[in-house]
């Protein structure tokens, strides 16, 4: 157990300083990035020299036109940079429109199929353009993560992009205080994908207002969001040494 704790030691101290070097867009938001709580199924698995991630979402996780540079592919991209020596792989099974209970059914599928040492679950947003009750979206995210930690993996959350376009018109808020609950209540890290980009507005990092059918930010943002979602992984893997598995 020593030594398996020093190897996991070794090889996050190494993570992190690759991970220091952000660019400087993606870096003004690193401190909203936070290891709230361990990630020791990762952990073990970079001590395997084997780590297989599992993206869940719906179609604010792809990139119409550029699919190789969406948050998945980056993320993948961030990991094998950083964790030289270990075989990466992320899977994506993402579906436009699918609810956070449309969801639990593929997942528990995924799980079994890809067996992976972390899920990250991006939901949220379809949730509240459908006003699906704030308590039965809570029961699914309930029902996913306790599917996710019977099949020993460990599950990160991703809550909903900021758009100060449908700011006014999808209630988002309630949702996202719901994920931040649900996350607290199982122990589990959450994302903040909403605070992240809406922080990058305010700081005029991108510019989220004006209307185009360039992709070039949306691949900037992109990069960025998988960069400190990659970030976020290892410092929670980090933390799972002294924490244990659950």
């Amino acid at each position: 157990m020593k030594a398996w704790g020093l190897a996991v030691f070794a090889l996050m101290m190494g993570a992190t300083a690759v991970c220091a070097e952000l660019p400087s867009e993606c870096a003004v938001a690193e401190h909203l990035v936070g290891p709230d709580f361990g990630l020791p199924r990762v952990a073990t698995a970079i001590a395997q020299k084997k780590l297989t991630v599992l993206v869940v979402g719906a179609g604010s996780s792809t990139l119409p036109g550029a699919v190789a540079k969406a948050y998945p592919d980056r993320l993948q991209a961030a990991l094998v940079e950083t964790l030289p020596g270990v075989e990466v792989k992320v899977q994506a099974d993402t579906k436009p429109g699918r609810t956070a209970q449309a969801a639990v059914k593929p997942l528990i599928a995924d799980l079994a199929s890809v067996r992976p040492a972390v899920v990250v679950w991006q939901t949220g947003t379809v949730d509240a353009m459908k006003s699906v009750d704030p308590d039965e979206f809570s029961a699914a995210l309930d029902k996913g993560i306790s599917a996710a930690h019977s099949a020993d993996s460990d599950i990160v959350l991703l809550n909903a992009q900021y758009s100060p376009r449908t700011e006014s018109i999808i209630a988002l808020g309630q949702y996202i205080d719901h994920i931040r609950w649900v996350g607290l209540r199982h122990e589990i890290p959450v994302f903040d994908r909403y605070g992240i980009m809406k922080l990058w507005a305010e700081l005029g990092t991108f510019d989220f207002v004006t209307h185009t059918k360039k992709l070039d930010m949306a691949e900037h943002v992109h990069d960025c969001i998988g960069r400190l979602l990659a970030e976020l992984i290892l410092k929670s893997a980090k933390e799972a040494p002294t924490q244990g598995a659950r």
